[in-house]
């Protein structure tokens, strides 16, 4: 079983990473990263959903899918 979040507060900072498969990379040292979709902080700890291509993290699936809609247009 995991750990429940850590909740995000004031003196967090947003973390750069380089998404790599099948792991991420830490360039600058912080606690969340931000969906490219959604706007919202992801924890690190929660961090589950990237596109190694556009560089971007993903709150969930979902999200994920979406963009990858929006990405591949159908010819």
């Amino acid at each position: 079983m995991n750990p429940p979040p850590k909740p995000l507060s004031v003196e967090t900072r947003q973390a750069i990473l380089h998404y790599g498969t099948p792991d991420f990379d830490v360039l600058q040292t912080g606690d969340y990263v931000v969906c490219a979709v959604s706007g919202k902080p992801i924890p690190l700890d929660r961090l589950t959903y990237w596109n190694v291509e556009l560089q971007e993290a993903y709150a969930n699936a979902d999200l994920m899918t979406r963009r990858w809609v929006e990405t591949h247009p159908r010819a």
